[in-house]
């Protein structure tokens, strides 16, 4: 009904972007003392990736005025998800067109794109969607059940790199498969939020 501001759009893109730039030390830190992508390691990476997708969220537009409907936050939950996701994407593609095979960077990271994309995109979904359902609930009703939904999307998100490391090509699919059916009833429930009234 109250489309967003573009402004406050793109700031929440950017400051998906900056959460990029303040995670990777963060995960370097983790990997320094947890080397060898182990589960917990994997577990670490994703919390920071998450936590700090919300922050930007928050900071980009959740806290404004103009959040005023259910629907709103889960656009800024996705658009701070996919301006995380561009960052990364990039930094993924770039990195080896410096110094490896040009071709083989570029079909790895289509595959990366199309994968990371969706997986960000679904979980900043997850938390998305409990705030839109809680917006018209007590602050500490919204407070508990976005700690639940973070949490879901924590698990979700390392479900999906853990089937990706450890189960090779069957569960690449397994993992592909979950985030699409993600992604399809994240546009069932995103029709939902938009009947919601006070």
């Amino acid at each position: 009904k109250h489309p967003e501001p573009r402004g406050l759009i793109l700031r929440t893109f950017l400051f998906g972007m900056s959460a990029v730039v303040i995670v990777l030390p963060i995960q370097k830190a983790i990997d320094m003392f947890l080397p060898g992508m182990t589960v917990l390691a994997i577990l670490l990476w994703v919390m920071a990736e998450e936590i700090l997708k919300l922050g930007a969220a928050y900071i980009g537009g959740i806290r404004s005025t103009e959040d005023n409907e259910p629907i709103d936050v889960i656009i800024y939950m996705i658009t701070a998800a996919l301006g995380f996701v561009a960052l990364e994407n990039a930094l993924f593609i770039f990195g080896p067109l410096i110094g490896e095979d040009v071709t083989r960077s570029i079909i790895t990271g289509n595959l990366r794109f199309i994968g990371a994309s969706l997986l960000h995109v679904a979980s900043s979904s997850i938390i998305g969607v409990s705030l839109a359902f809680s917006f018209y609930k007590s602050r500490s009703r919204r407070t508990t059940l976005v700690i639940l939904a973070l949490i879901l999307a924590v698990v979700f998100h390392t479900g999906f790199n853990l089937a990706i490391l450890y189960w090779s090509n069957s569960g690449a699919m397994l993992a592909f498969s979950t985030v699409w059916i993600s992604i399809i009833v994240l546009l069932l429930v995103f029709e939902r939020v938009k009947a919601i009234a006070r």
